[in-house]
């Protein structure tokens, strides 16, 4: 069921439309042309609900259910461009920690960039819903329904860890499962006031910069 109604938003969708939308991500500023690809070859319209379809190509967050969003293309990009860029470039990238799973689409682009994604959702409905949608694309991403402030310990160090909703602080627990070299990507703050975060981990040392502001919805703790 999950897959015919998946499929069936294809023919509401055109190539030209996405290329005007990857034509505006370049004009903001996304560079790298494997994440500029990734975005081309994910169909965007896979993670939303058909009626939202004809929409699946703006450069806009859109509602999933569950007081949930599908975040921007332009988020997207950026935090997976400034995860890419921010790691020293003679450290191996392999394994990511996404916090957020949502619809699955940030995954489902990690995916395509990076050997080993691992990705956490709070609500079980929404995390059904992605491991569907992943497996439809057969994209292979590590999914586990729990509480993002805990993190994913056992399948820890990451080289990065990237989180799609707002904490009022750093949850402990993520910088701690950090790689030596590793880079976290987060927004932080409330409703309104929020900044995305870049921190750097150099062995015990944090170092933070703040990319641009944005707004998700809050991060919250356990599940549902």
């Amino acid at each position: 069921m999950e897959r015919q109604k998946i499929a069936s938003g294809v023919g509401m969708t055109s190539a030209r439309t996405q290329k005007r939308l990857i034509q505006r991500l370049q004009d903001q500023g996304i560079h790298r042309l494997d994440v500029l690809n990734a975005l081309t070859s994910i169909p965007r319209h896979y993670f939303i609900e058909e009626a939202l379809a004809h929409r699946a190509y703006d450069d806009t967050a859109l509602p999933i259910g569950f007081g949930q969003t599908i975040s921007q293309p332009y988020i997207v990009a950026l935090m997976t461009q400034s995860l890419l860029e921010n790691t020293m470039s003679d450290y191996p990238f392999n394994r990511v920690l996404e916090i957020g799973t949502g619809s699955g689409y940030q995954a489902a682009i990690l995916a395509k960039l990076i050997p080993e994604v691992y990705s956490i959702e709070r609500m079980g409905a929404l995390s059904h819903q992605a491991k569907s949608r992943l497996d439809h694309l057969g994209l292979p991403v590590h999914l586990k329904h729990g509480d993002g402030y805990e993190g994913w310990p056992e399948a820890a160090p990451f080289d990065g860890i990237l989180v799609t909703a707002a904490a009022p602080d750093i949850p402990s627990a993520l910088l701690h499962q950090l790689a030596p070299e590793g880079c976290l990507i987060l927004p932080t703050g409330k409703t309104g006031e929020q900044q995305l975060l870049l921190v750097k981990r150099q062995g015990d040392q944090f170092h933070k910069t703040v990319l641009c502001a944005v707004r998700f919805v809050p991060f919250l703790p356990g599940t549902e």
